[in-house]
């Protein structure tokens, strides 16, 4: 189960404002104080895979600590708006790499901001406002109250997203788009004498998705990031706390091992949607099938995968201890959460998810485990 509210992602930043003598804000990762603080999310970096790939990291197992756990779904769109706002899933509502809306026969992809799969590319960002759709007050909103600002650092197509703006607010952006320019611009900006910086790096998801996390492909990207994490150190100027994290875990599944819904007429009867991702999918059902669905999944997956109606979900605890009206929403009325080798794919609506090595989002400590590894200079 996710740590929330103990040692989860959610409480990962306003740890950090605390430990920069910000009031309002409770430490509950007990982190020294500091007067500079950097923030590097890696996306993918699990805390299982950095342990058993000692070798393309030693800097970052020289420094490991205790790990942190993503929260449900461990994906992306989830975990950075546990980061950025404090909250569990449940209550932020970002429930997902793609989530189900009331009104729309398609599933809503919250990266890019438009619907998801095949069809006319429709952009989104008129119809669900990104402050509208995440209301919640950002934590670098609140820390620009107390005199604090928050920089973040990431790729220049993030800029203005619609992911951005639901839990981005507060935060002055700065595009860097590798990780040297990551490292670069926060050298910069940490000559302050009291100071903020986020960043982001998206390098090591993308080769595990492509070819696997057994890939001498990932072990590389893996060592690039270790090596330009210990130059990095070298330069730091003092008093400043190093913070790095990831945002899931992942895990490799074989070609038999991804099961297509088109092949498998017993788990499509009763469908109209899936949402979620490979490997925690949120099924809405044909009025009257949500019985029926839950019964053919438990029958035909219930050795790999937890299956719930979204009420059985929710009771488990994880999405957090509450869930909003609006995330309710957004689960549809099936919740699937593979604890085995096997991924949930629709060909014929994400060809490149079908064809992945790499997925998580689920339960499994190889995916909810994150590190969480500090150094201070």
């Amino acid at each position: 189960m996710p740590r929330y509210g103990v040692r989860s992602l959610a409480e990962l930043i306003p740890s950090l404002l605390s430990s920069l003598g910000l009031a309002g804000f409770e430490n509950r990762l007990s982190l020294e104080s500091t007067r500079r603080i950097l923030l590097l999310l890696i996306d993918g970096l699990g805390w299982e895979l950095v342990k058993v790939n000692t070798p393309s990291a030693p800097f970052l197992n020289s420094i490991a600590g205790d790990p942190l756990t993503a929260g449900f779904p461990a994906t992306t769109a989830a975990s950075l708006s546990s980061i950025a706002t404090g909250r569990p899933p449940g209550e932020h509502g970002l429930v997902g790499y793609t989530m189900v809306l009331p009104g729309y026969d398609r599933a809503f992809n919250a990266l890019t901001w438009s619907l998801y799969g095949v069809g006319p590319r429709r952009d989104m960002l008129d119809e669900l406002v990104p402050e509208q759709f995440q209301p919640r007050r950002t934590l670098a909103e609140q820390a620009g109250a107390s005199g604090l600002r928050s920089h973040h650092l990431g790729p220049a197509f993030h800029e203005g997203s619609g992911l951005t703006r639901a839990i981005g607010r507060g935060e002055r952006f700065h595009p860097a788009d590798s990780l040297a320019a990551v490292s670069e611009t926060a050298l910069q900006l940490l000559q302050a004498p009291r100071t903020f910086v986020y960043g982001y790096h998206s390098g090591l998801d993308a080769a595990g998705h492509v070819h696997g996390v057994a890939s001498q492909a990932w072990r590389s990207e893996l060592s690039k990031v270790d090596n330009a994490l210990r130059m990095l150190v070298e330069q730091l100027p003092a008093d400043t706390l190093l913070a790095v994290t990831g945002d899931h875990g992942m895990v490799d599944l074989r070609p038999e091992q991804r099961l297509d819904l088109a092949d498998h007429p017993a788990l499509a009867a009763g469908v109209s949607m899936l949402a979620g991702e490979a490997r925690a999918r949120y099924v809405r059902t044909a009025p009257g099938a949500a019985a029926d669905v839950v019964s053919a999944w438990r029958s035909n997956l219930g050795d790999r995968m937890w299956v719930w109606t979204a009420e059985e979900a929710i009771a488990t605890g994880i999405f957090g201890p509450s869930v909003s009206d609006l995330a309710r929403q957004r689960i549809g009325d099936v919740v699937a959460a593979a604890f085995g080798p096997v991924g949930i794919v629709e060909r014929a609506i994400d060809p490149a998810q079908a064809r992945f090595n790499g997925h998580h989002g689920s339960l499994t400590s190889a995916e909810q485990q994150v590190p969480l590894f500090l150094f201070r200079a």
